[in-house]
């Protein structure tokens, strides 16, 4: 059965965060079949946290490719993630994604969870 790829993906890649994506997958010798996971799993300190990793596809997610990265993600996800921006940041006080989500009603300080 053909895997189709969807070409207007729900989220969007910064330039930054695709090269360190690409540099995480050589450096963990991950094999061709795994993409990026991106999603959300109740908890944290504002209700949600995000959920970007490495992984295998699952039955229920939509495959994207953005700035030749394979995502990943449940389709129930895609309300909540809607339009955001995944960013890496290396700068002196923080280094890592940053998540810039137009949907959250509220964030925490982390940067890490949020409600919609």
């Amino acid at each position: 059965m053909a895997e189709s790829i969807i070409k207007e993906a729900p989220v969007k890649l910064t330039d930054g965060a695709i090269k360190q994506l690409h540099e995480i997958k050589k450096d963990q010798s991950l094999p061709d079949e795994y993409g990026l996971r991106v999603g959300v799993k109740g908890g944290g300190c504002s209700g949600f946290t995000y959920v970007l990793g490495f992984d295998e596809k699952k039955e229920q997610d939509e495959v994207y490719n953005v700035g030749g990265i394979t995502v990943f993600m449940n389709k129930a996800h895609a309300l909540y993630l809607l339009g955001i921006e995944i960013d890496w940041v290396d700068g002196l006080n923080n280094r890592g994604f940053q998540f810039n989500n137009p949907n959250a009603s509220d964030t925490c300080g982390c940067g890490t969870s949020f409600s919609a």
